[in-house]
């Protein structure tokens, strides 16, 4: 799997952002987890990322961890249609991007909403998705 998206699994936006890469991505690129799963903690033991901060997506491309504003650019980078042009923020100094990164990121349930629990895969997204229950 080249393509990993790491995402706070009770966070609506997040759930969004998940909804909206995989809408995009039709020849199924892309593969993703939940920061509250076992796989997501495994996955990123022993680096310098902190699987319990939920305030982050991690992005795993070509074996690289991207965060916070890094990461979602180089999504929108490898998504079909326009979005790749998008990209073209990442010559905003990542201090002023994330700290809107952070910023949305504190503020995320109040204005999106929070889930009681992650969300589970559809029957047909599930080989997609590192967590959850497989068929």
């Amino acid at each position: 799997m080249e393509r990993i998206v790491l995402f706070d699994g009770v966070c609506d936006l997040c759930n969004g952002f998940v909804q909206f890469i995989i809408e995009r991505d039709p020849k199924a690129r892309f593969h993703f987890g939940t920061l509250q799963s076992a796989e997501a903690k495994s996955f990123l033991e022993g680096g310098t990322i902190d699987p319990r901060d939920p305030d982050t997506v991690i992005y795993r491309r070509k074996g690289r961890l991207l965060t916070r504003s890094s990461a979602a650019l180089n999504v929108l980078r490898d998504l079909s249609g326009a979005w790749p042009l998008m990209y073209a923020f990442i010559i905003v100094p990542p201090f002023l991007r994330d700290a809107v990164y952070r910023w949305v990121a504190k503020n995320r349930y109040k204005w999106f909403g929070k889930r009681d629990s992650c969300m589970i895969p559809t029957p047909d997204m599930r080989s997609r998705f590192l967590d959850g229950p497989r068929g």
